[in-house]
């Protein structure tokens, strides 16, 4: 992971910050790292944002890398990232632990090259350079895209950019390939006609986000996580159960158009699921994957990662 950073320059990095719910001024506080549009913006389109016995302070970031090294920092209790980038904390030793995990099919990651680039195929791949985030899902598809076509992972080059940043390299021919996840790959193929040349479904990837909660707010606020857990839990099979409703709040948030958010949502459908041993062992092959390519130092045991205890407010 990055150097540490001070908690007052991880918020201050952070995009935004606010508060939800409508709890007493008194009230215990939930510390939430999230990214646009993400587990806030859940929340809120399902209702489940209403009558919060508790305050939740939201810290947005632009990508899940700084939003873990806040949590690192302790300037978080809970980070909502995917699993290549938490595997890559956690694997790194921050203080947390997994406390619920949400599964979709991964076909909302992408490696995408702009609509006339010659690269066709994973085995195009061969000597380019790719734009993503060190230890993201975007990176964990491109290294799993190699090891499937038999290339080992020195066969590309990456330049780690936050996606904005991206964008602009692929736009402007710095990059040959962005690998990238959600709103930004649905955005891409429907508004800059970008092509997919590699998705993470069939098994590319596991398709897991998690919450990550921080050791002391385990400890500490055990029954402020417990709600949350269970709202992001309803909250997620009411979005796939009302996909329109959802994509309609979401492109408002977010500042997309309806038809982005819809296919960003339709693409990857997502719920929450328990922490069962079909989740830890899909968890260490990520692991494994960023260990044999060298982003991870040493073999680690995931399921030390994990904390079930939380399990039964998915169903909740």
């Amino acid at each position: 992971m990055s150097p540490p950073l001070t908690r007052r320059a991880l918020v201050a990095g952070a995009a935004a910050i606010a508060t939800m719910g409508r709890a007493r001024a008194d009230a215990p506080v939930l510390r939430l790292g999230d990214q646009k549009g993400g587990l806030a913006a859940l929340l809120h389109a399902a209702g489940e944002a209403d009558a919060l016995p508790y305050r939740l302070e939201i810290a947005q970031f632009p990508a899940a890398a700084p939003l873990l090294e806040a949590l690192n920092a302790g300037a978080i209790d809970i980070a909502w990232a995917g699993d290549a980038p938490t595997t890559f904390a956690l694997a790194n030793g921050v203080p947390a632990h997994i406390v619920s995990a949400h599964r979709s099919n991964g076909a909302g990651t992408a490696l995408l090259v702009k609509a006339d680039s010659p690269v066709r195929s994973v085995a195009d791949l061969r000597g380019r350079q790719i734009g993503t985030s060190r230890g993201s899902i975007g990176q964990a598809l491109a290294i799993a895209a190699l090891r499937a076509n038999n290339l080992p992972p020195d066969s590309v080059g990456y330049a780690y950019l936050l996606p904005a940043d991206a964008k602009a390299a692929l736009e402007a021919g710095a990059i040959d390939v962005w690998a990238s996840w959600g709103v930004f790959v649905a955005q891409a193929v429907l508004v800059d006609r970008d092509r997919v040349v590699v998705d993470g479904s069939h098994g590319l990837l596991s398709g897991l986000g998690y919450l990550a909660a921080l050791d002391s707010a385990i400890a500490d606020k055990r029954p402020l996580l417990h709600d949350l857990v269970g709202r992001a839990a309803r909250a997620s099979r009411w979005a796939v159960a009302n996909v329109d409703a959802y994509a309609r709040y979401w492109s408002g948030v977010v500042g997309v158009s309806f038809e982005v958010a819809r296919l960003s949502f339709t693409t990857a459908p997502t719920l929450a699921v328990p922490i069962d041993a079909g989740v830890v062992a899909d968890q260490q092959r990520t692991a494994d994957l960023y260990t044999g390519a060298g982003l991870i130092a040493r073999h680690v045991d995931v399921a030390t990662f994990f904390d079930a205890s939380f399990n039964d407010a998915v169903g909740a």
